[in-house]
């Protein structure tokens, strides 16, 4: 088994209900092991700044998967939950992103699967919730919270624990 860290976000729709539910898709228990899940953030918009905020949360899993079949079960959890990567504007609005930002100390650097992932650095909205959940966790050569101590992250709000319905 391999330890992978996971982003999850998303800014359409009921997007706590709809994270939730890409988690419990994703991490099924047996070819992915949910190991830990931060709280959900709302995030200001990244790259397209004229759009509602996001919600995002950071995981750390334990799977079985190679890389390429892990993010194919990603992609596969984003179609399911009503995204259209091919008519998606980049960085716009969407109801579910699963990005993977590292799967152990592995590095590839393919067409369509970089890791780790190489933007990492520059994004609090990713580093905020792996912060709470993995701080130590060294990436490429410098630990989750070093990269966060080193950016802003403003405008991040850690949001309250959703209640049951």
């Amino acid at each position: 088994m391999t330890e992978a860290l996971i982003s999850l976000g998303g800014n359409i729709g009921d997007i706590r209900a709809t994270l939730d539910r890409a988690v419990a898709l994703f991490c099924d228990g047996t070819a992915v092991r949910l190991v830990a899940r931060s709280s959900d953030y709302q995030t200001p918009p990244w790259g397209v700044t004229d759009q509602p905020p996001f919600v995002n949360l950071g995981l750390v899993v334990e799977t079985g998967l190679a890389p390429r079949a892990l993010l194919e079960r990603a992609l596969a959890v984003e179609a399911q939950l009503g995204r259209d990567r091919s008519r998606a504007l980049r960085w716009g609005p969407r109801p579910v992103d699963i990005d993977l930002i590292a799967y152990g100390d592995v590095s590839l650097d393919e067409p369509d699967l970089h890791l780790p992932h190489p933007r990492l650095q520059e994004r609090a909205f990713v580093l905020v919730p792996l912060a709470e959940i993995a701080p130590d966790r060294v990436v490429g050569s410098h630990s989750i919270k070093a990269m966060l101590d080193a950016i802003d992250a403003g405008g991040i709000v850690r949001l309250p624990p959703r209640t049951a319905a």
